[in-house]
């Protein structure tokens, strides 16, 4: 299925990630994993809980594998790969540069498309799955760059504290992550720390897409806090684009500001985004804070 994992393609926190064909010449995506946790039953049953998710901006599970102390997760190939791939490549090349292709209409689709998976998998879909790793890397794009969300729910199958403080001790804090993954002072995890991710998210695609340069300080935090501060300015410099996609754009800009609120109970739900995002009528107000 795999020639023997000769081809891989990627790794993340939970495991390494091979590509391989099906007989009847589907291609697909395997996950070995990693740090496993609970026995054969459990994992079973999660795997079980997994496969019951439908919506068309997450990826579907395909299938699992379960021999002995190897255990695998078997999706749907994306021939479009990573939205890390077309939103921040780091190639100056117009050839290489994905996220010179996708225009700024596309880019709000992908944003509303990301946000519905959430809010599907945070409960309106009864999943009440919790992803805790949104970031480019985790979304892919299928052959209409149509956003599915991936890795979902892995995060049970695998010891996910441990491996999340290996990374950490690897590379630091992840730029993605809540404050409240990081430490508990800041409160308990929950669907609200996916909110945050998805917030420094959406501002990185506006940052890659326009390439701005704000300063030497790099951070998330501080073009958050310079959009805050010159949102109207940077709006009008965007040429060629209409009034409506310009609203647009203010629009993800003012929602991304709210989503990275360091308290938890400031930031809006995934619902509350859905709606922030669909209701083009309804104006928007930025947050007393870009960030606090």
């Amino acid at each position: 299925m795999t020639k023997t994992f000769a081809h891989k393609i990627g790794q993340g926190n939970y495991g390494d990630v091979y590509k391989g064909n099906l007989r009847d010449g589907r291609q697909i995506v395997v996950k070995l994993l990693k740090n496993c946790r609970g026995n054969d039953k459990e994992f079973l049953n999660e795997v079980a809980s997994i496969g019951t998710i439908s919506h068309v901006n997450v990826i579907p599970l395909l299938g699992f594998c379960l021999q002995g102390t190897a255990r695998a997760l078997i999706y749907e190939y994306m021939p479009n790969g990573s939205l890390e791939s077309y939103a921040f490549s780091n190639d100056d090349s117009i050839e290489e540069n994905y996220s010179l292709w996708i225009y700024w209409e596309k880019l709000y689709e992908i944003a509303i498309g990301v946000a519905r998976g959430l809010e599907f998998l945070h409960g309106s879909g009864n999943a009440n799955i919790m992803h805790l790793k949104i970031k480019p890397r985790n979304i892919l794009l299928d052959q209409e760059l149509c956003p599915k969300i991936s890795d979902f729910g892995v995060a049970n199958l695998c010891l996910w504290k441990e491996s999340k403080k290996s990374a950490q001790n690897a590379r630091g804090r992840d730029s993605y992550d809540a404050p409240e993954v990081v430490s508990t002072k800041f409160g308990a995890v929950s669907s609200k720390s996916d909110v945050y991710s998805y917030g420094v998210m959406v501002l990185e695609m506006i940052r890659a897409k326009r390439r701005i340069n704000v300063g030497a300080d790099t951070t998330t935090k501080y073009f958050a806090q310079w959009l805050y501060d010159h949102l109207d300015q940077f709006c009008n410099s965007i040429s060629d684009i209409s009034d409506e996609t310009r609203e647009s754009v203010r629009r993800i800009i003012i929602v991304g500001l709210w989503c990275i609120q360091a308290a938890p109970a400031n930031r809006p739900s995934m619902s509350r985004v859905v709606k922030m995002l669909e209701s083009s009528s309804t104006k928007m107000d930025l947050p007393r804070k870009s960030i606090e």
